[in-house]
This record gives structure tokens, sequence and C-alpha cells, in this order.
């Protein structure tokens, strides 16, 4: 299989930039670039969990895991941490088995690769990545665009990291709340014999997904944890024997994301739930944490001599994706947050490298007309696809998909599938039936457990469109008027929600079934997946269907918008519903949404842009900006003349019109106690997952 390496991006928008261009589009897809030296997180907006990144000269390179999936190990590449543009894959195809090919029952959901480790030394880059129960996977190349040499080691390391010491002698941690470590051959060729000991006992708070690094002369291990709740660890030693210190980094940071709903009825390695199975989704209580606070990730030094943190975070039906966070380095340790602040991670921060040729783009082409000669690098099959049963080429300008035997959807093999794109997405596929036979179903899925799909079917000499959900073994079916139809599903990943329609021309869309639920679960252990798919239900090859086209639209990526820079506002607190207003003794207070004061001049505020995503807010009675004097404090937010430091604030968007207020003085939140009555603080460290702690706002156009 092959995939398109995509014209470098950044090269691109040299050229155009050379040619006089300077205007910068609104993007189509998510970008974390806020187009004015700030960028906004996540990184990305679908799954890319268990990020491990090194820089080379002035290039980033980052990867992470693909479980099941496959081409697998992407590598991107980034300048400034924040626009990223794919490289290649590491992981062409899966070795031999059928659980890798969804061969004779078996399947590989939810395992394969898992917390690869990305590292460059001696000239060459390493990638090493545990095929659970297949041994620790070494794949090594000279250039990131390959090729790439292949070799295992018969050994399994799980979540290990890699550290080439000074000495050339290579060693690797792994293991969870244990930390082991051993040593690998100079060639990686394997371990070496005694070598392998335990270095941090159990029960010191260090967790799994360990980054390995030596700064200084001193050693540090980075890891998650998930007991009782996400967080990351360090540890720090002068000699890798110890003794070690460990501590908290980062905590408590879910930047107000709620868990999303969870399956309960399938886990790691249960068996594939079949059509008219039991499901049992809940959703977790509105501030629970579960595993989402930042966690799982590690640092990387910009050429400038700052630090950064990379991490990941659950987000809901989109999977675990990651999240970028400014270090400070506090009494030896390396703290995700700013000074005032540690352990708490801004969502909208300045960027690591400001160059001005760097415009903002997406790392992927999500959108494929299938005319070129290799898919778009965003796509990877369910499980190692049967290679002379798909076609680019059979019908120029279409996928085409045979039809082979399966017992249903999430047994079908040859799906072609792409991550969810949060926080709200429309794909639509083009699809021509006519060369399906009888038992043939192809269409769009959504590849979850429990999974949806819109299919047309061919049985009983008719050809009927169905919508079908596993969750409630519920099915709607629909006359097919011709064989070319349209396929939509419109997903709402911060409700974990999905419905699909369905159209003749194009144009009028109709609905089809109900809204499914997308729960997240531990037998895929990702999020919801975009699926086009054609299997045959009675057991034997059928026929093909030809995909035309598929589209992706994003209608949130674009966040221009989004900051009311200029206009006059008001502010209400989510927390109580309370509008913010001035106290004539200077202070800014709570009242409530129906007194006579939130209607006033002194409940309005013109948002001032004073450049690199910071604001100044201006009472419009008069008074003065919004101003932080001592350190934060209740009453702490005065009206004063504006204060090149004390009245700015970087504006944290949280989308459809919620923000946080980041105090770039204290680097602490803008919040009241809601309820209490007393006069806004700028001393909160950021929100609960349900933003109703009174650090969230919500800005609302003032009236004349």
């Amino acid at each position: 299989m092959v995939f398109a390496r995509p014209f470098g991006l950044a090269c691109l928008l040299m050229l155009l930039l050379a040619g006089g261009v300077s205007a910068v589009a609104a993007p189509a897809s998510w970008t974390a670039d806020n187009g004015n030296d700030t960028y906004t997180n996540p990184i990305f907006y679908d799954e890319f969990s268990d990020p491990d990144l090194v820089r080379v000269d002035d290039w980033f390179y980052m990867t992470g895991t693909t479980m099941h999936a496959v081409p697998g190990l992407p590598l991107l590449r980034s300048r400034d941490l924040v626009n990223w543009e794919f490289v290649s894959y590491a992981l062409t195809e899966f070795p031999p088995g059928p659980e890798y090919r969804l061969e004779d029952g078996k399947d590989l959901y939810g395992q394969g690769i898992w917390a690869p480790v990305l590292r460059y030394h001696d000239g060459r880059f390493h990638v090493f990545a545990n095929i659970n129960e297949r041994g620790l996977h070494v794949f090594t190349a000279s250039d990131p665009a390959g090729p790439w040499d292949h070799t295992v080691i018969d050994r399994n390391l799980h979540d290990l990291s890699v550290l080439f010491d000074d000495d050339g002698r290579v060693w690797a941690v792994f293991n969870y709340n244990e930390v082991r470590l051993v040593e690998l051959k100079p060639d990686l060729s394997g371990v070496v014999e005694g070598s392998e000991r335990v270095i941090i006992p159990a029960g010191n708070g260090m967790g799994e997904g360990h980054h390995f690094y030596k700064i200084d002369g001193r050693y540090y291990i980075i890891s998650a944890n998930y007991a009782p709740v996400g967080r990351m660890q360090a540890a720090r030693a002068d000699r890798l024997d110890g003794p070690w210190e460990t501590v908290a980094i980062s905590a408590s940071e879910s930047m107000g994301f709620q868990r999303g709903w969870w399956e309960d009825s399938v886990g790691q390695r249960s068996p594939v739930p079949a059509d008219g199975a039991s499901f049992s989704s809940h959703k977790p209580a509105d501030n629970a944490l579960g595993a989402v606070p930042l966690h799982q990730g590690g640092i990387v030094q910009a050429p400038d001599g700052r630090w950064w943190g990379f991490s990941m975070m659950d987000l809901k039906s989109v999977g675990r994706t990651t999240f970028l966070s400014p270090v400070t380095w506090h009494d030896g340790w390396p703290y995700f947050g700013l000074p005032g602040n540690l352990g708490r991670t801004p969502r909208t921060w300045t960027k690591p490298v400001v160059d001005p040729r760097i415009r903002p783009h997406a790392p992927y082409v999500r959108s494929d007309a299938f005319s070129a000669p290799r898919l778009q690098p965003v796509w990877q099959w369910n499980h190692q696809p049967l290679d002379g049963k798909w076609s680019l080429r059979e019908r120029p300008g279409h996928l085409r998909l045979h039809a082979l035997p399966a017992e249903g959807f999430l047994h079908a093999r040859n799906s072609l599938t792409q991550r969810v794109v949060g926080p709200e997405a429309t794909a639509t596929v083009v699809l021509d039936a006519s060369g399906l036979q009888p038992g043939d179903v192809a269409g769009l899925g959504l590849l979850n457990m429990p999974a949806a799909w819109l299919a047309v079917v061919q049985e009983d000499g008719r050809r009927v469109l169905r919508w079908y959900s596993q969750a409630q073994d519920r099915r709607v079916e629909v006359p097919l008027p011709r064989a070319r139809v349209h396929l939509r599903v419109r997903g709402d990943h911060d409700e974990d929600l999905a419905w699909f329609s369905w159209s003749a021309d194009g144009r009028r869309f109709h609905d089809i079934g109900e809204p499914v639920r997308l729960p997240y679960q531990l037998k895929t252990f990702q999020g919801s997946r975009y699926a086009l798919f054609a299997y045959n239900s009675a057991g034997r090859e059928g026929g093909y269907a030809d995909f035309d086209r598929f589209d992706l639209h994003e209608p949130l990526a674009d966040r221009s918008r989004n900051i009311p820079l200029g206009k006059v506002v008001r502010l209400e607190n989510l927390g109580d519903g309370s509008v913010a207003a001035v106290h004539p003794l200077g202070v800014v207070q709570p009242v409530a949404a129906d007194d006579g004061r939130a209607r006033s001049p002194s409940a309005r505020f013109r948002v001032h842009d004073r450049g690199n995503g910071q604001v100044a807010l201006e009472a419009m009675d008069g008074s003065g900006f919004l101003t932080v004097v001592g350190i934060g404090l209740s009453a702490d937010v005065r009206l004063l003349p504006e204060h090149p430091v004390d009245s700015r604030f970087m504006w944290q968007d949280l989308l459809r019109g919620q923000f946080m207020l980041l105090s770039m003085k204290t680097h602490r939140y803008l919040g009241i106690l809601p309820g209490s009555g007393e006069p806004y603080a700028a001393d909160r460290p950021g929100t609960r997952p349900d933003r109703r702690d009174g650090t969230v706002l919500a800005w609302k156009l003032a009236e004349d």
C-alpha cells in the first residue's frame, strides 16, 4: 500500500509569500495556531495518543500510538511545536498472523502498537514500539521520510522509554508503578543479560508511559499515572540506581473537559461484540476526573533554551490527543505551567517559536477525491488489508473496495478509516453501489463499540439503504432510488453524539435513524473513526463498492471571530449566571442577571486588542480598565488606568462563546466563588470539568 506525501506546507506558504500573498485564509481544518503568535490547545483535535517528541537541529519530530491501525507509527515534523506536517509511517505493515488480519475469528483491536519511543542518536532516528506479545520492535532510518529498517527484540517491555547515555550505553525503563531498568545492547539487537533491576520501588507514585532523559548530568523519568486519577509524575536521580526522588509535575488540569460517555460491556481483549449484543454505557459524574487530566508525555527544549511539555488528554469520543504546555523549572523540577501557577497548563499561550514564515496549517488533508495514485496519509486501514481487494486504479477517481466475507461491520476486512475530528465535524462520502452482489453491504460507518453505519445492502433481489445502530440492535431501511448515493454523518463530539443522513442528489439530505451515542471503551482503545467499508454477509466474496469522494467539514475550525476584539460585551459567569459589573468601590462584582445594574454601562466592557493574544477590558462607565493588584485575591481586580502588564489578560478560548481570562500578572484566572457575592479575584488555578466553579465566562454583545 502506498500513501501520498504532501508537498511541504511550509515550502508552499513561503512560495505564496514570495509572490506577495500575505493574508492568512481561515483554516478549513483545526489548527492550534491562532495566527497572532499564540496557540490554543489541543494541538490536534483528532486522536494522537501517547506522543513522544524530539528536536533535531531546528526541527521537532513526533510519533504516537496507532494500535491496530495500519500503516502505523506516523512521523510528523514541526518548526514551532504547533504546526505539524506528515513525513512518513515507520510501520508499513504488521507481521504475519491472523489476528492482525481479522482472519479465523481473531482480531487485534486495542492491541498492536502501544506508546512508542522516538529518539535520535548518531545520525539516525529510532522508534521503539512494543507490539503486544510480539516483542519490542525497533525501526531506524537516517532520513525520517524513510526507508525504515525494522528489527525485533524478543522481549516485551511495557510502555518503555530509551536513553542513549553519554558513555555510549543504552538504557530502557519500563513497567507500571515499579519502575524497572534494563540495558540494551549497543547494536539494539537485544537486552544485556543480567542487567535488569528495579530502580524505583512500587508505591512511589510513578506510573507508566515513561519518558527518560539526562539533563545537565541528572537523570529524569516522567511518567503518567491514572490511579486514582490522571496526572504526570517525575523522578530524578544523580545515578541510575538512585536514590530517586518523585513529585507530581502536572495535576488536575482538565481545561474544562469532562469525561465522556463510557461503555462498560467491552474491555481489553474481550470478544468483538456481535450484532444483537447487549451494551451498557453511562456518563460519569460532571466533575469526575478519571484519566482525563494531562498525562503521558514528556519535555523538549526549543532552540532558544526554553522547555516545553507535551502530553495527552482524553477528549470523549474523539479519543486521546496531544496538548502543549510551557515548562517552568522550579527547584530542579520541570513543572508544566507558568510561574505562580505550577502544575496547570493554559489552554492558550504564546507559541514556542515565532516565525513569520510559518502560517497556520493542519497536519493532514482530510478530504480525498481518490483521484491521486495514492491515498492521503490521513487514512489508515482497520487491521492489515488484503492487497488486491482494494484499488485506486480499477476505476480512476474512485476508491474501490471488494466485498469480502465477514460476520459484520466490525469483522469486515479492508475497512479504510480516519479519525473523527472534534469538536464538531460532518463527513460526507459519495458511493456508487452498482457493483454490489447479493449479500453485499457497503457504506459509511463509525468504527466504535457499539458501532453504527449507513450502507447500501443488496439482498433478496433488491437494493436498500440501511441505517444500523449496534447499541440497541436497531435498523431503519428505505428504498434506494438509484445506485449512486451520498452518505453523511455529523458528529458533536462534545456531546458524544452522531446523526446519519443521506441524499440522492447531494443537495437535499434526509435524516435516517436515531442519534447515535459514541461512548469510549477499552476494546478498540481508540476514539471513534470514520470507516469506508464493504463486506459480504453471505459467507462468500461478493462484488465491489466504488467511493467517489470523501469530504470533511469542520464548522468550528475557524476561530478568527471567537474573540470580540473592539466590541462592547457583557460577561456572564457560568458558575451562577451572574453578570460582571463595576462596584462603586472600584472592584468588579457579580450581580444577578435580572438586576438593573446588569443592563447598565457598569456591566459593559470594551475588549481591546493588545497583541499576542492579549486583551485589555475597559469599563464603559468610564471607571477604567480591569487591573490586577496585589496577588490577585478577591477584590484585587480593580478599575484603574491601563497598565502594560497588570491590565493584560490572555484570552482562553473555550469555543461557543465561552472563555477564561488569564492574568498576565499572576498567571492565574479571573473568577468568583459562585453564589457568594464576593468580588472578582485573579487567583484561580483553572476550571473544573463542569466549568461552573466561577472561572469560565460567556460573552454576549452588549445592547445599545
